[in-house]
């Protein structure tokens, strides 16, 4: 599995290596899994975007890698103490989260992650976690405008705005014909999308619940609206999941059992309130 330059060379070496002490190398050998090279090397990269409190956000007092905080960046931890290495945040854009993972650059994507079909054939993809009742998706608008939303047919004629290939944007078209709106706006990062509707760019913003009231809360004038409007979530989009390279099987496994023990112990809940309340301590914006 290509990943570095320096990580494939290390391996290319150790390759030629192991050919010349046996004196000769089969042809069609198995290369080493990916669980392999990550232990060879001692470090787990993980990419995240950074900016979807609680579950990954940055703490601006901090520096280097312990500015990346939230309840998944303390699973990416449980996984990287599993596998025994050191874990290494990669902060990246989502879409580009996504891409990094699906072409083998880096090890994992944690990342607020849902399940969908496509990212199902593009990836491997964990168990779910945290399967929560907070965990719905409604949409953030200006205060001033929230009492004339009641439903999602409210939003017929409007400017939405949603993060291009998140759930939002699925939920979005799953509930409503996109064409009756004014128009359909895409962000690469749902903070963006927020300050569109702060600014007047867009009428409403489709986010999770907890994410878009924490931003509320720090940004005076916004509002999200869950009892008016919320997108029903089909069973098989429940949970948060954990992305990882296409085949790269012995990898997820490794994942998997992590999330099971942290599911049994309800630890990742625990994280989950811990760092909702901390992110809203930091005032983030």
């Amino acid at each position: 599995m290509k990943k570095t330059f320096s990580r494939m060379g290390s391996f290319a070496l150790a390759a030629l290596l192991a050919a010349s002490l046996a004196g000769c190398a089969a042809n069609g050998a198995d290369e080493g899994s990916l669980l392999d090279e990550i232990r060879a090397e001692g470090v787990l990269q993980v990419a995240t975007e950074p900016y979807f409190a609680p579950n990954e956000f940055i703490d601006s007092s901090k520096s280097g890698q312990e500015q990346y905080v939230g309840s998944d960046i303390e699973l990416a931890k449980a996984i990287a103490d599993e596998i025994g290495v050191e874990l290494e945040i990669i902060p990246l854009e989502f879409s580009a989260v996504l891409a990094s993972v699906t072409s083998g650059k880096y090890d994992l994507a944690i990342s607020a992650l849902a399940w969908t079909p496509e990212r199902e054939e593009r990836m491997e993809m964990s168990i779910g976690y945290h399967f929560s009742d907070d965990s719905l998706y409604t949409v953030l608008v200006r205060e001033e405008d929230a009492a004339s939303y009641t439903s999602i047919d409210d939003l017929k004629g409007k400017k939405v705005v949603v993060q291009s290939g998140s759930l939002q944007e699925q939920l979005l078209k799953d509930a409503m014909d996109v064409g009756e709106l004014d128009e359909l706006l895409f962000v690469s990062a749902t903070t963006d999308g927020y300050l569109m509707v702060s600014e007047g760019k867009a009428d409403a913003c489709v986010c999770a619940g907890v994410n878009g009231s924490l931003y509320a809360e720090a940004n005076g004038g916004l509002a999200t609206i869950p009892d008016a409007i919320n997108f029903p979530v089909s069973e098989e989009y429940e949970g948060t999941r954990v992305g990882g390279p296409k085949g790269e099987t012995e990898l997820m496994e490794v994942v998997n059992a992590v999330i099971e023990e942290l599911n049994e112990s309800g630890q990742y809940g625990e994280w989950y309130d811990e760092y909702s309340a901390y992110a809203a301590s930091l005032g983030l914006d």
